[in-house]
């Protein structure tokens, strides 16, 4: 064997030893219920992000078949040399309307947009204040912003304050996750956001699961808005939204738009189709109906994403497979996705969901369980110190990796 191949070889023992080899499984469906390689399992899949099921939405499917016989099955080049078609620039004043900004820039995916944004306004001279708890796709871009990044307690406006107020005059970034990707809860958007004011650094926000809010009133905040057209939009790509002046710069710096290859007319004509439904009083329809089934499971809570932390690698394992026996597939979240010793089950409710396929994922839960799964909804969140410490915080081994959905 060559070198590379035997430290392939190591490098995938290595995974199997640990037990967290992973591969995709195939899911035969289109909605939530379908059947599931490699035997053809009938299953009602729980791991979908598509939070509002506009996948399978007529318009939506109408206007990427109008799209693909207008313009062919993909761009065929980047944006800026001849990728750009009438489609791409309408769905961008279409995200920016509804995102009430001046202008919205489209990504392939919500993981080069948020490259694009931390490297366009990163910098050695820059400061990023990145919550513990952010996706992948933003650990990253902090990582290839050349800037120095601080990781500030989950949450915790008062510690972003505390480091913003450690560097006067500097320029700076805070960034946050909206709806944080594994536990489902919400930044404190708002008071971000104050932080930010008085201190005079750019807020990035990440929306891509933020499909029942909060989507809270930051004018005369600077502040870009990142999102995602792969989850409620049920479509594929990311953008960017915010003052002009900031998108503009996106466009002609950000190395994840300008080395890329435009999203398909298919995509952007179907996320397009998807933006109007989501903005009709049918989307505020399928909004009550997701809030409905996220009530059955956990009442009060403020995503369609519910953990529920078993704690133990193995355990969690075992009780995804018992859902999965009884026809329920929801993902066993383990490290590096998350810290050791909070291994859960990622619940992804949609409004696709019958009240009975919910109700079976609820009573199956109760019965594998013997504790009742997951945190209360109405547990308040840890009261931060009244003063932050000088020194902030280790980062945990998880945080340093950064959550993820991947199982």
């Amino acid at each position: 064997m060559s070198r590379w191949r035997d430290w392939a070889a190591t490098q995938t023992r290595r995974v199997h030893d640990a037990g967290r080899w992973r591969a995709p499984r195939d899911l035969d469906a289109a909605g939530p219920t379908g059947t599931l390689a490699p035997d053809g399992t009938p299953v009602v899949s729980f791991a979908s992000n598509d939070y509002l099921g506009l996948t399978r939405h007529p318009t939506v499917i109408a206007a990427a078949h109008a799209a693909l016989d207008r313009w062919g099955s993909g761009a065929g080049s980047a944006r800026l040399i001849v990728g750009s078609r009438p489609v791409h620039s309408e769905l961008e004043r279409a995200l920016a309307d509804w995102r009430r900004t001046e202008a919205a820039v489209l990504f392939p995916t919500g993981f080069a947009a948020n490259l694009g944004v931390l490297t366009t306004f990163g910098g050695p001279d820059v400061l990023v204040c990145s919550d513990a708890l952010n996706h992948a796709s933003i650990i990253d871009g902090c990582r290839m912003s050349r800037a120095e990044v601080t990781v500030y307690r989950h949450a915790d406006p008062e510690h972003v304050g505390h480091l913003l107020a450690e560097a006067p005059g500097r320029r700076a970034v805070v960034v946050s996750d909206t709806v944080f990707s594994m536990d489902g809860d919400v930044a404190p958007v708002e008071a971000l956001a104050e932080v930010c004011t008085r201190h005079g650094a750019l807020l990035v926000l990440d929306d891509a699961h933020a499909v029942l809010g909060p989507d809270p009133d930051i004018d005369g905040v600077d502040a870009l808005r990142v999102g995602t057209l792969s989850k409620a939009l049920a479509s594929l790509g990311g953008f960017v939204a915010g003052p002009r002046a900031f998108t503009d710069l996106v466009v002609n710096r950000a190395r994840s738009y300008i080395f890329t290859t435009a999203s398909t007319p298919a995509d952007a004509a179907a996320a397009l189709a998807a933006v109007g439904v989501v903005r009709s009083s049918e989307g505020d329809a399928l909004r009550a109906r997701l809030r409905d089934n996220i009530d059955r499971v956990r009442p009060g809570h403020p995503s369609p994403i519910v953990p529920v932390v078993v704690g133990d690698e193995v355990a969690t394992v075992a009780v995804a497979d018992a859902l999965l026996a009884r026809g329920l597939l929801v993902p066993a979240i383990r490290p590096p996705t998350v810290a050791p010793g909070t291994c859960r089950l990622r619940v992804a409710l949609s409004a696709a969901h019958s009240p009975e396929q919910v109700d079976a994922l609820v009573g199956a839960l109760h019965e594998l369980l013997d504790a009742p799964f997951g945190p209360r909804a109405d547990t308040a969140p840890p009261t931060p110190p009244a003063t932050p410490p000088a020194t902030p915080p280790a980062v945990p081994p998880a945080a340093a990796v950064g959550p993820g959905v991947a199982p």
